[in-house]
C-alpha cells in the first residue's frame, strides 16, 4: 500500500523521559509519541513507527528534534479537517497539516511532549539520513550566576566559579574531523569518527555559561563529556592545551566527568536544500554501511 511520509518539528521536556528509543517497561519519547498514533488511528488498525534525527539520552530535553513517520491513505483520511454543512463537504486541511494538532490533542493541554510542525515530506527526506548536522546547547550556572529555580531540570548547577577563557580555549582546539572515542561511551560495531563543525561558550544575560556545539552526528554521550573536559579546564585542573592530546591518544580517561543530562537540549537539525535530500541519503546510508554510525547523545 502506497505510503505518504510527513516530517514532525518537536520538543520535549527530557526529566521524565528514559530516552528517546522505545523501551519496554518505561516511559521513553518515542513511546509516547507513537502511543498517541496509535490512539490516533485506533479505528484504522495501524500502529506507525517513527523515524528520528538523532535519538537522546535519559534526561536530555528537545527544542527541535525532527522524526518522520509514513501514513497510508486510511490514516491520511482520519486526519482530514472537514467543515460542511446540508450535506456539504470541504476539506480545509490535509492530514499532513494536521497531524500535529491532533497529537498535541492526545496529548493534553500541559505535556512534557508538543509536536509544533506537522507537514509531507518533500520526496527524499529521511529524518535520520538526510541531516546535515545536529545543535547542542549545554547550560551551567557557576557560582557567579544566577540560578533560577525555574529552570534546575535544564541547567547543571556548579558550586565554583569558572574561567569560560580557558573553556573557549579547550572548544576551539576539539574543532574538525578526529576520531572522538576518549570522549564517547563504547558501542559495538559504531564509529567514533566525527565532524566537529562548531563549540563555543558564551554567557548570558544572568551570567549561565552556554555550550554551543554542531557536529555532523554525535556518539553517545558525546556532547556531556567534551564540556566536562571544558569545566576541568575552567576549574584548572586540566590544562587548556591538554585536551587535544587526550583526544587524540583516542581512550577513555578519569582527566574529566561525562556531565549530567539535565544541562543539555538538541536545538536544531539541519537538512539540505529539497532537492539534494535523495543523494544526502545515499551517500549517510553508504557511510553507515561501512562504519555503523549512530548519532545520539
Amino acid at each position: 500500500m502506497p505510503t505518504t511520509r510527513v516530517r514532525l518539528d518537536l520538543a520535549y521536556d527530557g526529566t521524565g523521559f528514559s530516552g528517546w528509543a522505545r523501551q519496554r517497561g518505561l516511559r521513553t519519547v518515542q513511546g509516547e509519541l507513537e502511543g498517541r498514533l496509535a490512539e490516533l488511528f485506533r479505528s484504522t488498525g495501524a500502529q506507525p513507527s517513527v523515524t528520528v534525527a538523532g535519538r537522546t539520552d535519559v534526561g536530555v530535553h528537545a527544542l527541535g528534534q525532527v522524526a518522520h513517520v509514513d501514513l497510508g491513505e486510511p490514516e491520511l483520511a482520519v486526519l482530514d479537517r472537514v467543515r460542511g454543512h446540508a450535506g456539504a463537504r470541504i476539506v480545509t486541511a490535509r492530514g499532513g497539516e494536521s497531524l500535529a494538532r491532533r497529537l498535541n490533542g492526545i496529548g493534553g493541554p500541559v505535556s512534557d511532549l508538543v509536536v509544533h510542525r506537522s507537514a509531507v515530506a518533500p520526496a527524499g527526506f529521511d529524518a535520520r539520513f538526510a541531516a546535515l548536522w545536529r545543535r547542542y546547547e549545554y547550560r551551567i550556572a557557576d557560582a557567579g550566576a544566577v540560578r533560577d529555580p525555574r529552570r534546575r531540570d535544564h541547567t547543571l548547577w556548579h558550586p565554583a566559579d569558572l574561567d569560560a577563557d580557558a573553556m573557549e580555549e579547550v572548544a576551539a582546539s576539539l574543532l574538525g574531523l578526529h576520531d572522538f572515542a576518549a570522549f564517547c561511551r563504547p558501542r559495538e560495531g559504531a564509529t567514533t569518527i566525527r565532524t566537529l563543525q562548531a563549540f563555543s561558550w558564551r554567557r548570558d544575560d544572568d551570567g549561565v555559561l552556554v555550550a554551543r556545539l554542531q557536529a555532523d552526528a554525535f556518539c553517545h554521550s558525546m556532547v556531556r563529556a567534551l564540556v566536562g573536559a571544558c569545566i576541568a579546564a575552567g576549574e584548572g585542573r586540566l590544562a587548556p592545551d591538554r585536551v587535544a592530546g587526550l583526544r587524540d591518544a583516542r581512550a577513555r580517561t578519569s582527566a574529566f566527568k561525562v556531565l549530567p543530562a539535565r544541562g543539555l537540549t538538541l536545538v536544531e537539525v539541519g537538512y539540505p536544500a529539497d532537492a539534494d535530500l535523495a543523494e544526502r541519503v545515499e551517500r549517510t546510508r553508504a557511510r553507515r554501511d561501512a562504519a555503523e554510525a549512530d548519532p545520539v547523545d
